[in-house]
Parts: structure tokens; C-alpha cells; sequence
């Protein structure tokens, strides 16, 4: 009778499910905190995502990769928010006989366009879903599904009031890669820098900003004659990456330790996307801000002045910027260490060092 009931309750373990599936897709932004949040899950991961975007070439290696085709709808609504609606469709049911197939306990997804149908299949199947969204301004999918999630996890304190009242929030902060925590040992090797000599960084995100790196070729001539050196990460779109040539201007298209570089800098130049300022918020870096104009909903604009406004980053639209302009605050920042002092602890204290282990800890108590 005793092997019947473990044979009975093993059975009922396996119906139950002990998977997660994350779905993320896309971008650093999305996949970055997937990633980290995984590493402090105990139950076994698969994941879902696109075909041909970023998570092909990060996953595969530690998890089991599912992809469905889906995009997002953009502009007023045409032929092509046909398509977005077919897709969707498919890959939602596809979603579902993945899930219902995979014995799996529930769905953890960090936003964009792979969310509605990981959220929708969840749903069907009475399945809990986590959301955690690292922008301030939550993006469409968020905004519209979020009720239907079990919780959303919020990197910003600022976005709960942009969601539905339905939806239940938890603050955390954003998960980082195991580089950027505090205690880490990223030590920059990749690059020889001088420890004495102001060091200038530049990343425009993933994808890199030939905006941004226009802007920066422009001023850097003058930043160099003051003494400053400047590692520019220039993204892979860039047609003018060989343009400007110093012993002190090292640039490349992607650096693996980005978090070396941080800590080492006295200031970064970046985009506002919610990954790289969490990420300068763990290393207590100063930074100049330059949110994408052109990002949906302006959404690196609020993350932006959620920086700007504790005095952690200084904030410029690009519309207002040119070479002289960025070439002089930048100059300023540089020749009064003090501001740069009290931009650093404000940083720090934006920091949420163990956001990771607390998204982790909630899809257990969700989920378990």
C-alpha cells in the first residue's frame, strides 16, 4: 500500500509540473535579467523565445530554447497589426501545447512582444505567471496584461502608477548579470588604461547609438587635449567607427566586461535603457544620459529622469545637444570632482544588489 501512495504522489508531482518557463526575447534588456534571475532558480528552466534575436546566441548553451515568431505592433493600425494579430495567435497556441506537454509549474517573462503570448497560454491553462518590468514607463504588453499575471515585479518605483489598478506590484529593482554585483571581481583586462588619467565611457546600449557616437566623435578631440582618455563602445552600425584616431580613444563594437569598465570610469555617456543605468546604479558610476527619442511610449525618457532627478546622471533631450555642447558639460563634470562625488552616492543609492535572488524567491512562493 506504502509503494501505491509514492507511486500515486510521484505521479501527481509529474502532472503538476516542477519546469519554468521563461520567455524573453530580444534585447539585453529583456534577456540580461532573464538570465540573472535564472541563476537563482533551483527548479529546471526551459525558454522561449524568437527566432533570429539575441536569446538564440546567450541560451542555448545553458537551457533548452522554443522559439515562436512575434512582433509588435507599431504605428496606427493597418495590414500589419493583421499579421502581429495572426502571429499572436500562433504563438500562443503553440505556447500552450509546449506548456501542457511540458509538465511545467509557470511562466516567468520579463516583458515585449514574447510576453503576450507566454501570459495568454499561462492564463488558459490557469497556470501563475510573473512579470517583472525594468522600465519605468511599463511597455504596451505590460500595461495590457498585467492584470492577468500573478504579480508584476517592478525595477522602478515610478511604474506602478502607470499600470492597471488590478495588477499587483512588488518593487525589486532589475536583476543584473553576476558582474556587475558588488562583490564581484571584474577587473579590466580587456583594455590598458592608466590609473591616474579621467576615463570617459560610452555605450549606447546592445545595439549601440550612431547618434550618440556622432555626437561623442565631435567633443572627444577636446576631451583628449585635457587629459582624458575614452573607451567607446560603438555598436555594430556604425559607419564611421574608424574615423577618429588617438593613442588615448580606444574603440570596439561590443567589450565582454562591461562592468570592469564601469567601476573604473569617472563617467559614462549611455542611452537611458533600464538594463545599463541598473547596471550603472550597481557600480556607482556618474553619468550623462541621452534617452532615445525614438523608443516606444519615450520610455528611456522616464527612466532617464528618474536618474536625473535623485542627481545621479545629468539628463539632455538629443534635440538640445551638439558636439560643443556635450564637449562643455562634459568638461565641467570633469573639473569638479565634487559633483562627480555626490553623483556616485546618489547612484549607489538606487542600487538593489540582491534583485535577482528576490524575483527567484518570489516565483518559488508563487509557483512552489
Amino acid at each position: 500500500m506504502a509503494r501505491v501512495a509514492h507511486i500515486m504522489d510521484d505521479r501527481r508531482k509529474n502532472r503538476e509540473g516542477n519546469r519554468i518557463l521563461i520567455a524573453a526575447s530580444g534585447t539585453g534588456g529583456h534577456l540580461f535579467p532573464a538570465i540573472a534571475t535564472a541563476e537563482h532558480v533551483n527548479s529546471p528552466i526551459e525558454w522561449l523565445g524568437v527566432p533570429d534575436r539575441l536569446e538564440t546566441e546567450l541560451v542555448p548553451e545553458q537551457y533548452s530554447l522554443h522559439t515562436v515568431r512575434m512582433g509588435g505592433v507599431q504605428g496606427k493600425p493597418g495590414l500589419g497589426t493583421f499579421k502581429i494579430f495572426t502571429q499572436l495567435v500562433q504563438a500562443t497556441l503553440a505556447t500552450r501545447r509546449l506548456l501542457n506537454q511540458g509538465n511545467f509549474r509557470g511562466v516567468f517573462t520579463t516583458g515585449g512582444y514574447i510576453a503576450a503570448p507566454a501570459i495568454l497560454a499561462a492564463r488558459s491553462l490557469g497556470l501563475p505567471t510573473v512579470l517583472h518590468e525594468s522600465n519605468a514607463m511599463p511597455g504596451k504588453v505590460t500595461r495590457w496584461l498585467s492584470p492577468w499575471c500573478s504579480l508584476v515585479a517592478i525595477g522602478f518605483k515610478e511604474t506602478r502608477q502607470y499600470l492597471p489598478k488590478q495588477a499587483k506590484t512588488r518593487w525589486v529593482g532589475t536583476p543584473v548579470r553576476s558582474q556587475f554585483l558588488a562583490d564581484s571581481n571584474a577587473t579590466l583586462t580587456e583594455v590598458d588604461i592608466p590609473d591616474d588619467v579621467p576615463l570617459i565611457v560610452v555605450v549606447g546600449g546592445s545595439q549601440g547609438a550612431v547618434s550618440v557616437n556622432q555626437l561623442v566623435r565631435a567633443a572627444a578631440p577636446t576631451w583628449l587635449k585635457a587629459g582624458a582618455w575614452i573607451v567607446h563602445q560603438t555598436g555594430t552600425n556604425d559607419p564611421d567607427t574608424d574615423s577618429l584616431h588617438h593613442a588615448h580613444y580606444i574603440h570596439r563594437p561590443f567589450f565582454k566586461n562591461v562592468a570592469a569598465l564601469f567601476k573604473r570610469a569617472t563617467l559614462v555617456i549611455s542611452r537611458a535603457g533600464a538594463g545599463t543605468l541598473t547596471e550603472l546604479a550597481m557600480t556607482h558610476t556618474p553619468s550623462i544620459l541621452i534617452p532615445y527619442p525614438f523608443a516606444a511610449d519615450n520610455h528611456q525618457a522616464y527612466n532617464a529622469d528618474a536618474f536625473g532627478k535623485v542627481g545621479a546622471s545629468k539628463v539632455y533631450c538629443q534635440a538640445e545637444l551638439d558636439g560643443h555642447t556635450l564637449e562643455q558639460r562634459v568638461l565641467a563634470l570633469l573639473e569638479t570632482p565634487e559633483e562627480l562625488d555626490c553623483m556616485r552616492v546618489a547612484a549607489e543609492a538606487l542600487a538593489v544588489n540582491d534583485s535577482a535572488q528576490q524575483v527567484a524567491k518570489l516565483l518559488q512562493q508563487i509557483m512552489g
